[in-house]
Parts: structure tokens; C-alpha cells; sequence
């Protein structure tokens, strides 16, 4: 019975929407193949500009590899996130084993990855406030210096921590002390692992040249993928506003950013028609771009990633253990910058004054005179008494 008024509510929609299906079919019979190439290449050069980012990254945390390979990781790990179910945590596990086999520390691959989200977040919110001023939404300016503000500060106390990895050792040190006598363990319980953890995080280095690249090369990322959006619309005839294009696509990658379908299906697609149309295209046009739009940001992505992984990665899933293996032969061939202090409670007793040094072990022979030594002679010049004959 469900599936009977499941299949009669289809029916109606297409019988409704029809004119607007018809007209959008015709649309992308009459595509711009240029504007389509335009619009595959752009959406390239995004993932691109984010691979650069990722590159960069690893680079401060002394890791290096070039852009074909974080390009590589970037296609496999998207086509994951828009197409398996809880995409973004088997996309971000994926990103988190590479870059270990790459020779980054655990907190190092951690890092990369909490900044590049935060650098992404920062970056769409200023898109969409650009984008809301230029439509002449009103927008507080309290709201969007906060919100941007936020993002910046953010980056910058990660930045910070990461060179000054020290100014979190005492509060470390004093929160385990506090909790160990809670649980009633040693106060230094879990100090070597702290300060192992300081120790990775102290490789890292992200100069300010090094952060000003990465926000350049994130303006990249999201410019080429807003252009690819744009490119989409003309391939169809459709000619929005800019400050609209900019408010649609930020408004896509937050609906996006919930995981409610694969990729935001249906959902991502109705927030795109739904701000398309409201930026000037019509109806059909807006179907249509948003159906050009997925052909370069999801079903391309998505084919090209999945190829890369098969040919790539399929074969290359390192164990823990073996990673753990390779990040100790990293960690020796590289010199340390600092060394690292004793904690707190571990340093060794003092020798007690007057003691005794330990005795020899049972069983142990004196060492034989050599052969041919005379014994000493008697005091006073006096020799041994010979034996009286019997």
C-alpha cells in the first residue's frame, strides 16, 4: 500500500513539473560544451587549490610530498565523502592513514586535518557574507566580524600552539597531577605520553609566509569551485548575479556540510535550484545548471576518485603498527629542536652518602697469579727457614 502511494506521489510531481523538466531537458540539449569544459577544469583546480593547502600543511609538520601526491589523496578521499554513507568520517580516516604513511606523527596528521577544516569554514563564511552584503541583505557587522573573526582566531591559537607546543606543557603536566589524584594513581602517571605528544606537535612550524600561501592557496579552492558553479550556469544559457552565485553556493556547501544523503543529494540540489532561481535564472535553467553543476562536482569527482583509490590506494592500507614502525625511523633520522625535560616527579633519587658498594657475586674466583711469580720476600732480609732432615 506504501509503495502504491509512494509511486502515485512520484507520478504527480512528474505530471506537475513536467513543463519545467521539458523545458530544463531543452536546455541541456542546447549546453555550451565549452562552458562544461570550463566547468570540469575549474572544479580540478579546486581540488587542486586544496591539495596545495593539505601540501602546505604537512610541510610546516616537516612532512613533504609533492602536489600529485596530496592531489591524489584529495580525489580519493572526496569521492569517498560524497559517496559513501557517513562519508566524512571514512573520508577523514582515509586523509589520517596517508598522511601516517607519509611519516607524519599522529598529532601532526590530526593537525593538518583540524586546520584545514578550519581554514575552509573561514573561508565559506566570508563568501557568504560578501555575498549578502552585495545582495544588499542586511547583515550585521557585529555577526560577520565575529564570525570571521572567530575562524581567524582559531587558526592563529592553532598556529600558536603549534610553535609554543611548551606553554601547554605545565597545564598539561598540572591537569594529569589533578586528575591522577582523583583516580588515585601516581601524580606522574602519564607524563612521558604527554610530553611525546608535545614532542610531535614541536615539529611543527607555520611561518607567516607559510600562512598567508595557505589562505591563498584556500582562496583557490573555494574561487575555482564558485567558478565551476558559475561556468554550470552559463553551459545552460542561465545568467544569475554574482553576489546571488555566491549566496547559492554557500548556502549548497552548508546544507552539504550535514550528513543527511551521500553528497547532500536532493538536499544540496534544492538549496542550489531554490537561491539559483532567486539570483535571476529561471526555473528550468536553475535545474538544469544544478544538474551541469553535479556532473563536475559529484558524478566527475566521484569516478576520478574512485579510480585513483583502486589504483593507488587499494593495496597501500598500512596496519597501525607498521605506521608506528615508520614514524620511529622518521623521528630518528630527523634532529630533535629541542630536548625534551624531565616531568615533574620523575627525576632520579640521589646516592645516599657512605654507601657501600655491592658485594661480589657468590661463586666468583679471585684471578690466578700469573705463572713464574716469586713469592715476596720475609722483612729484614730474613729468609724461609729450611725444612730439618729426618
Amino acid at each position: 500500500m506504501l509503495g502504491v502511494a509512494l509511486i502515485a506521489l512520484l507520478t504527480a510531481e512528474a505530471i506537475y513539473l513536467w513543463p519545467t523538466l521539458n523545458e530544463s531537458w531543452r536546455a541541456l540539449t542546447e549546453i555550451h560544451w565549452g562552458w562544461l569544459a570550463a566547468a570540469l577544469v575549474a572544479q580540478v583546480v579546486s581540488l587542486a587549490g586544496f591539495g596545495a593547502v593539505q601540501q602546505r600543511l604537512l610541510r610546516a609538520g616537516t612532512v613533504v610530498i609533492s602536489q600529485l601526491e596530496s592531489l591524489s589523496v584529495i580525489f580519493a578521499s572526496t569521492a569517498m565523502a560524497v559517496t559513501l554513507p557517513a562519508g566524512q568520517v571514512f573520508s577523514t580516516a582515509f586523509t589520517y592513514k596517508q598522511t601516517r604513511r607519509w611519516g607524519a606523527t599522529p598529532v601532526v596528521a590530526s593537525w593538518q586535518i583540524a586546520i584545514s577544516g578550519v581554514i575552509a569554514a573561514g573561508s565559506l563564511a566570508l563568501l557568504g557574507g560578501v555575498g549578502a552584503i552585495a545582495v544588499g541583505t542586511k547583515v550585521s557587522p557585529v555577526t560577520l566580524l565575529l564570525t570571521g573573526g572567530a575562524a581567524v582566531a582559531l587558526f592563529f591559537l592553532l598556529r600558536y600552539i603549534a610553535q609554543n607546543p611548551e606553554s601547554l606543557e605545565t597545564i598539561g603536566i598540572k591537569a594529569l597531577a589533578r586528575y591522577n589524584r582523583l583516580r588515585g594513581n601516581p601524580e606522574d602517571t602519564g607524563a612521558l605520553r604527554w610530553q611525546a605528544i608535545l614532542d610531535q606537535l614541536d615539529s611543527v612550524e607555520l611561518g607567516r609566509r607559510d600562512s598567508l600561501v595557505t589562505f591563498g592557496w584556500s582562496a583557490v579552492h573555494r574561487g575555482a569551485d564558485v567558478a565551476c558553479l558559475g561556468f554550470a550556469c552559463w553551459a545552460v544559457g542561465a545568467d544569475p548575479s554574482f553576489a546571488g552565485l555566491l549566496i547559492a553556493f554557500a548556502a549548497a556547501k552548508a546544507v552539504g556540510s550535514i550528513p543527511l544523503a551521500p553528497g547532500g543529494l536532493g538536499f544540496v540540489d534544492g538549496a542550489l535550484i531554490a537561491t539559483l532561481t532567486a539570483a535571476g535564472a529561471t526555473a528550468p535553467q536553475a535545474l538544469a545548471a544544478v544538474f551541469v553543476y553535479r556532473i563536475a562536482s559529484y558524478i566527475m569527482v566521484a569516478v576520478v576518485g574512485w579510480i585513483v583509490f583502486l589504483v593507488l590506494f587499494r593495496n597501500n592500507q598500512t596496519d597501525e603498527v607498521d605506521m608506528d614502525l615508520e614514524f620511529e625511523q622518521h623521528k630518528q633520522a630527523m634532529p630533535r629542536r629541542r630536548p625534551a625535560p624531565e616531568p615533574e616527579g620523575r627525576r632520579p633519587a640521589p646516592e645516599p652518602e657512605g654507601r657501600r658498594p655491592a658485594p661480589e657475586p657468590e661463586g666468583r674466583r679471585p684471578a690466578p697469579e700469573p705463572e713464574g711469580r716469586r713469592p715476596a720476600p720475609e722483612p729484614d732480609g730474613r729468609h724461609p727457614s729450611p725444612e730439618p732432615e729426618h
